[in-house]
This record gives structure tokens, C-alpha cells and sequence, in this order.
């Protein structure tokens, strides 16, 4: 990777508690490159106004960036059409949406929804509601031992009574990489939909939704190096059609009565009120960004940045690492624990060397629970890190161990 990429990145240029910022929560939020920050600052100083409403220049401009955005979020995953990307808030409210749309139409007593152990709280707390309303029962992916699933119990899980697959194609905890692919092809031979939560996978990897033939695909724009507030539904022109909106108001209806109304076409129909405008043109800035870079450069860097940093972590006694061994089966997550050490006590020694890691549950207490810990301290890696960042997490984890050592 080019070590040029991390001076387009004006936060990383700081110093904390005295120490140069050395940031390793990506997986949380990504930072936001001088591109992305200048095409925020350009539209609202020069083009901002409301969408699909006005016929002034200011209202003109902002419409063709606005759905100038969709037409590259579409290329960007190679969706078929504009008409099957739905801008929301986030990855939590594209699985909403599927959830209390697609779901309350479809699922009924009885049937079944199917997830895995390591899924975000996101991609449970909707099923977990939806199976409740519904009566319907929810099912687990057994796990292997490395924190990978095999395609064997994925089989076992799913039946002809299952009418939702849903799942994490990339771990937020292990890094672990799923075959959604063929699970979706599974799903299909039982008559059910796949449902992909890309929140980890579409920064990092290059994403094709026709290949993977899923039925809904939802990530986030904050992720890859985006603004916070907008992110990404797909969903196959065939199934979004047939579903209702779930939130009403202005901008998503044609027509409105005294006593009924009809809704616009796709995918303004899903697109209620004041649609989410400055971080549709953010996230356009962020696409080109990360494709002038290549995903393809973006994923080999993240695969070599884990292996040297599990490489490099495993030389410390008493550091657990959890999820793949192998490097090739996971993304730049690096998810551990200090033995005797809580995580959020190694996490504040960290950041007292400058050094940012996440700990916590990580929005996964199932996956937790299935791994015997409370918590973990999580490293993720972006394309703005590099080898030096390595050294100095595991320099900081090496005073952290020497600290509590002398502490307890």
C-alpha cells in the first residue's frame, strides 16, 4: 500500500496523550480522507438544497448529486439497477427494514429464521423481534472451533420452513470471513431469502451482489471512509416491489388523500422525508476514493496487515487471539485478550501511548458468551495503516503486560 494514503487523513496527523495517533478502530468508524471532508464542504458552501422538489439551480444541482450518488453506489456493488439501492441511515436500519417490511409479509408461525453466533446485535435484535410477532422460531449456525462456519451445519440449520437467512459476511469480532455465496445458494434451494450484512465487508472487499445472488445486501457509509448517518440497502428489484414502506411522510408518496395515498416508484418509496443529501455526496467522494485506491490493493494490505499482527501479538505470553488462524480466512481484525487483564484496562493503557483499540462486548454478547469471555480488545486494520502501527500496538501491549504484572 501506498505509504502516501495517510497524509490525505488530517486526524491522523495529531498527537495523543503526547504520542502520535496510532488508530486501530476501524472496524468501529473509519477517519475521513481530505477528498471525502472537501466534497462535504462543497456541496453545503455551494450547492445545498432540498431534492426532487425545486426547479431553481441550488435544487437542480443537489438532485443530479444526490442520484449521481446512487448511480455509484450501484456500480459499486454492480447492482442491476439504480431502483435497488435505498439510501438509509446505516446498516442497523437496512436490516430494520427488511425486517419489519419483508418479514411481517412473509414470515409466519412456525417458520424460521436462520442467523449465526457472531452476528452483530443489528442483525439479531430485528430477527429476535420479528420471530416474537410472528411465532416463528429462530435458529443458530453452529460454529467451528476457529470461529469459521462450515457449510455442513449450514445445511443442517436450514430447512423448507426456513424463510430468512441472515448473515455477517465479514466478523466484526473474528474477522472471520463467510461463504455467502453458497449459503445463499442454499437458502435458495429451501425457497428462502439471504439477507447480507456488509457493514465490515464493503470497505475492505470488493463486493458484487449479482455474483453473490443475495436477496438484500446492507452496509455503511461511516465504515468506508464516508460521513456517519448514510448507508446502504439493496434489495433484488422483484422483492423491494412487492414491499411496503415502513416509515411515511413527505417525498416517499405520489399521490395523497383525504383518506389514502399511494407511493412513488422505487426506491423513493423507502426514502421518507428529507432524504440523507450531504452524505449521499460523501459517500460518492468515499467510492472514489477507495476505488482510485482498488479494493483489491485495500484487502491483500489487510490480509498481510493481520498476519504480521498475529504473527508479532502471538510472540506475547499469556495473549490470547481469537477467531481463523489463518490470515486468508479473515479480514484486518485482530480480536484478543491479556490473560488476568480486563480489556478495557489494556484499551486505557493503550490509549495513554496514543494507540486507539476498541473493547467491549462489541455489540456481539452472543458471540461473547460462545467464546466464554465478558469482553475483548479488538485491533482493526484500514488501508491508512500500516507496519508501524503494528510495532507500536504490540510495544503498547508489552508495557501493558509489564504494568499489570507490576500491579498485581
Amino acid at each position: 500500500m501506498n505509504p502516501e494514503i495517510k497524509s490525505y487523513f488530517p486526524i491522523l496527523k495529531q498527537e495523543i496523550n503526547g504520542h502520535p495517533l496510532v488508530y486501530l478502530d476501524s472496524a468501529a468508524t473509519s477517519q475521513k480522507p481530505t477528498p471525502v471532508i472537501e466534497a462535504l464542504k462543497e456541496y453545503y458552501g455551494s450547492d445545498n438544497s432540498n431534492v426532487h422538489r425545486g426547479v431553481h439551480t441550488l435544487g437542480n444541482r443537489a438532485t443530479e448529486k444526490y442520484e449521481g450518488a446512487r448511480e455509484k453506489v450501484q456500480q459499486f456493488i454492480n447492482a442491476n439497477s439504480t431502483q435497488e439501492i435505498v439510501f438509509l441511515r446505516g446498516t442497523t436500519t437496512a436490516i430494520n427494514l427488511v425486517a419489519q417490511s419483508y418479514g411481517r409479509a412473509n414470515v409466519e408461525e412456525g417458520d424460521e429464521i436462520v442467523i449465526t453466533y457472531m452476528e452483530h446485535h443489528s442483525n439479531i435484535i430485528p430477527w429476535q423481534q420479528m420471530a416474537k410477532e410472528r411465532g416463528a422460531v429462530l435458529k443458530y449456525i453452529e460454529l467451528e472451533e476457529d470461529g469459521t462456519i462450515s457449510l455442513e451445519n449450514v445445511r443442517a440449520a436450514i430447512t423448507d420452513r426456513t424463510k430468512i437467512v441472515s448473515m455477517v459476511y465479514v466478523s466484526n469480532v473474528l474477522g472471520t470471513m463467510n461463504p455467502v455465496k453458497e449459503v445463499a445458494k442454499i437458502a435458495h434451494e429451501h425457497g428462502a431469502v439471504m439477507v447480507v450484512d456488509g457493514a465490515q465487508a464493503a470497505p475492505h472487499l470488493k463486493i458484487d451482489v449479482q455474483d453473490l445472488d443475495c436477496d438484500f445486501f446492507a452496509f455503511s457509509g461511516h465504515k468506508m471512509v464516508g460521513p456517519t448517518g448514510i448507508g446502504v440497502l439493496y434489495g433484488k428489484k422483484q422483492l423491494l416491489e412487492a414491499m411496503e414502506p415502513v416509515e411515511f411522510g413527505g417525498e416517499m408518496i405520489d399521490f395523497v388523500g383525504l383518506y389514502d395515498s399511494t407511493w412513488k416508484e422505487l426506491p423513493w418509496k423507502f426514502e421518507g422525508g428529507t432524504p440523507i443529501i450531504a452524505g449521499a455526496v460523501g459517500l460518492a467522494a468515499a467510492i472514489d476514493f477507495l476505488e482510485e485506491i482498488g479494493l483489491d490493493a485495500i484487502e491483500k494490505h489487510e490480509h498481510h496487515m493481520a498476519a504480521i499482527a498475529m504473527d508479532k501479538m502471538s510472540a506475547i505470553e499469556g495473549l490470547e487471539i481469537y477467531g481463523p488462524k489463518d490470515p486468508a480466512k479473515r479480514a484486518g481484525i485482530v480480536t484478543f485478550n491479556l490473560k488476568e487483564v480486563h480489556p478495557h484496562d489494556v484499551a486505557t493503557v493503550l490509549d495513554m501511548s496514543g494507540i486507539a483499540v476498541r473493547a467491549g462486548h462489541h455489540c456481539a454478547q452472543p458471540l461473547m458468551k460462545w467464546l466464554n469471555v465478558t469482553a475483548t480488545a479488538r485491533a482493526s486494520f484500514y488501508l491508512y495503516n500500516d507496519e508501524s502501527d503494528i510495532d507500536r500496538l504490540v510495544e503498547g501491549l508489552r508495557s501493558a503486560k509489564e504494568y499489570f504484572s507490576d500491579v498485581f
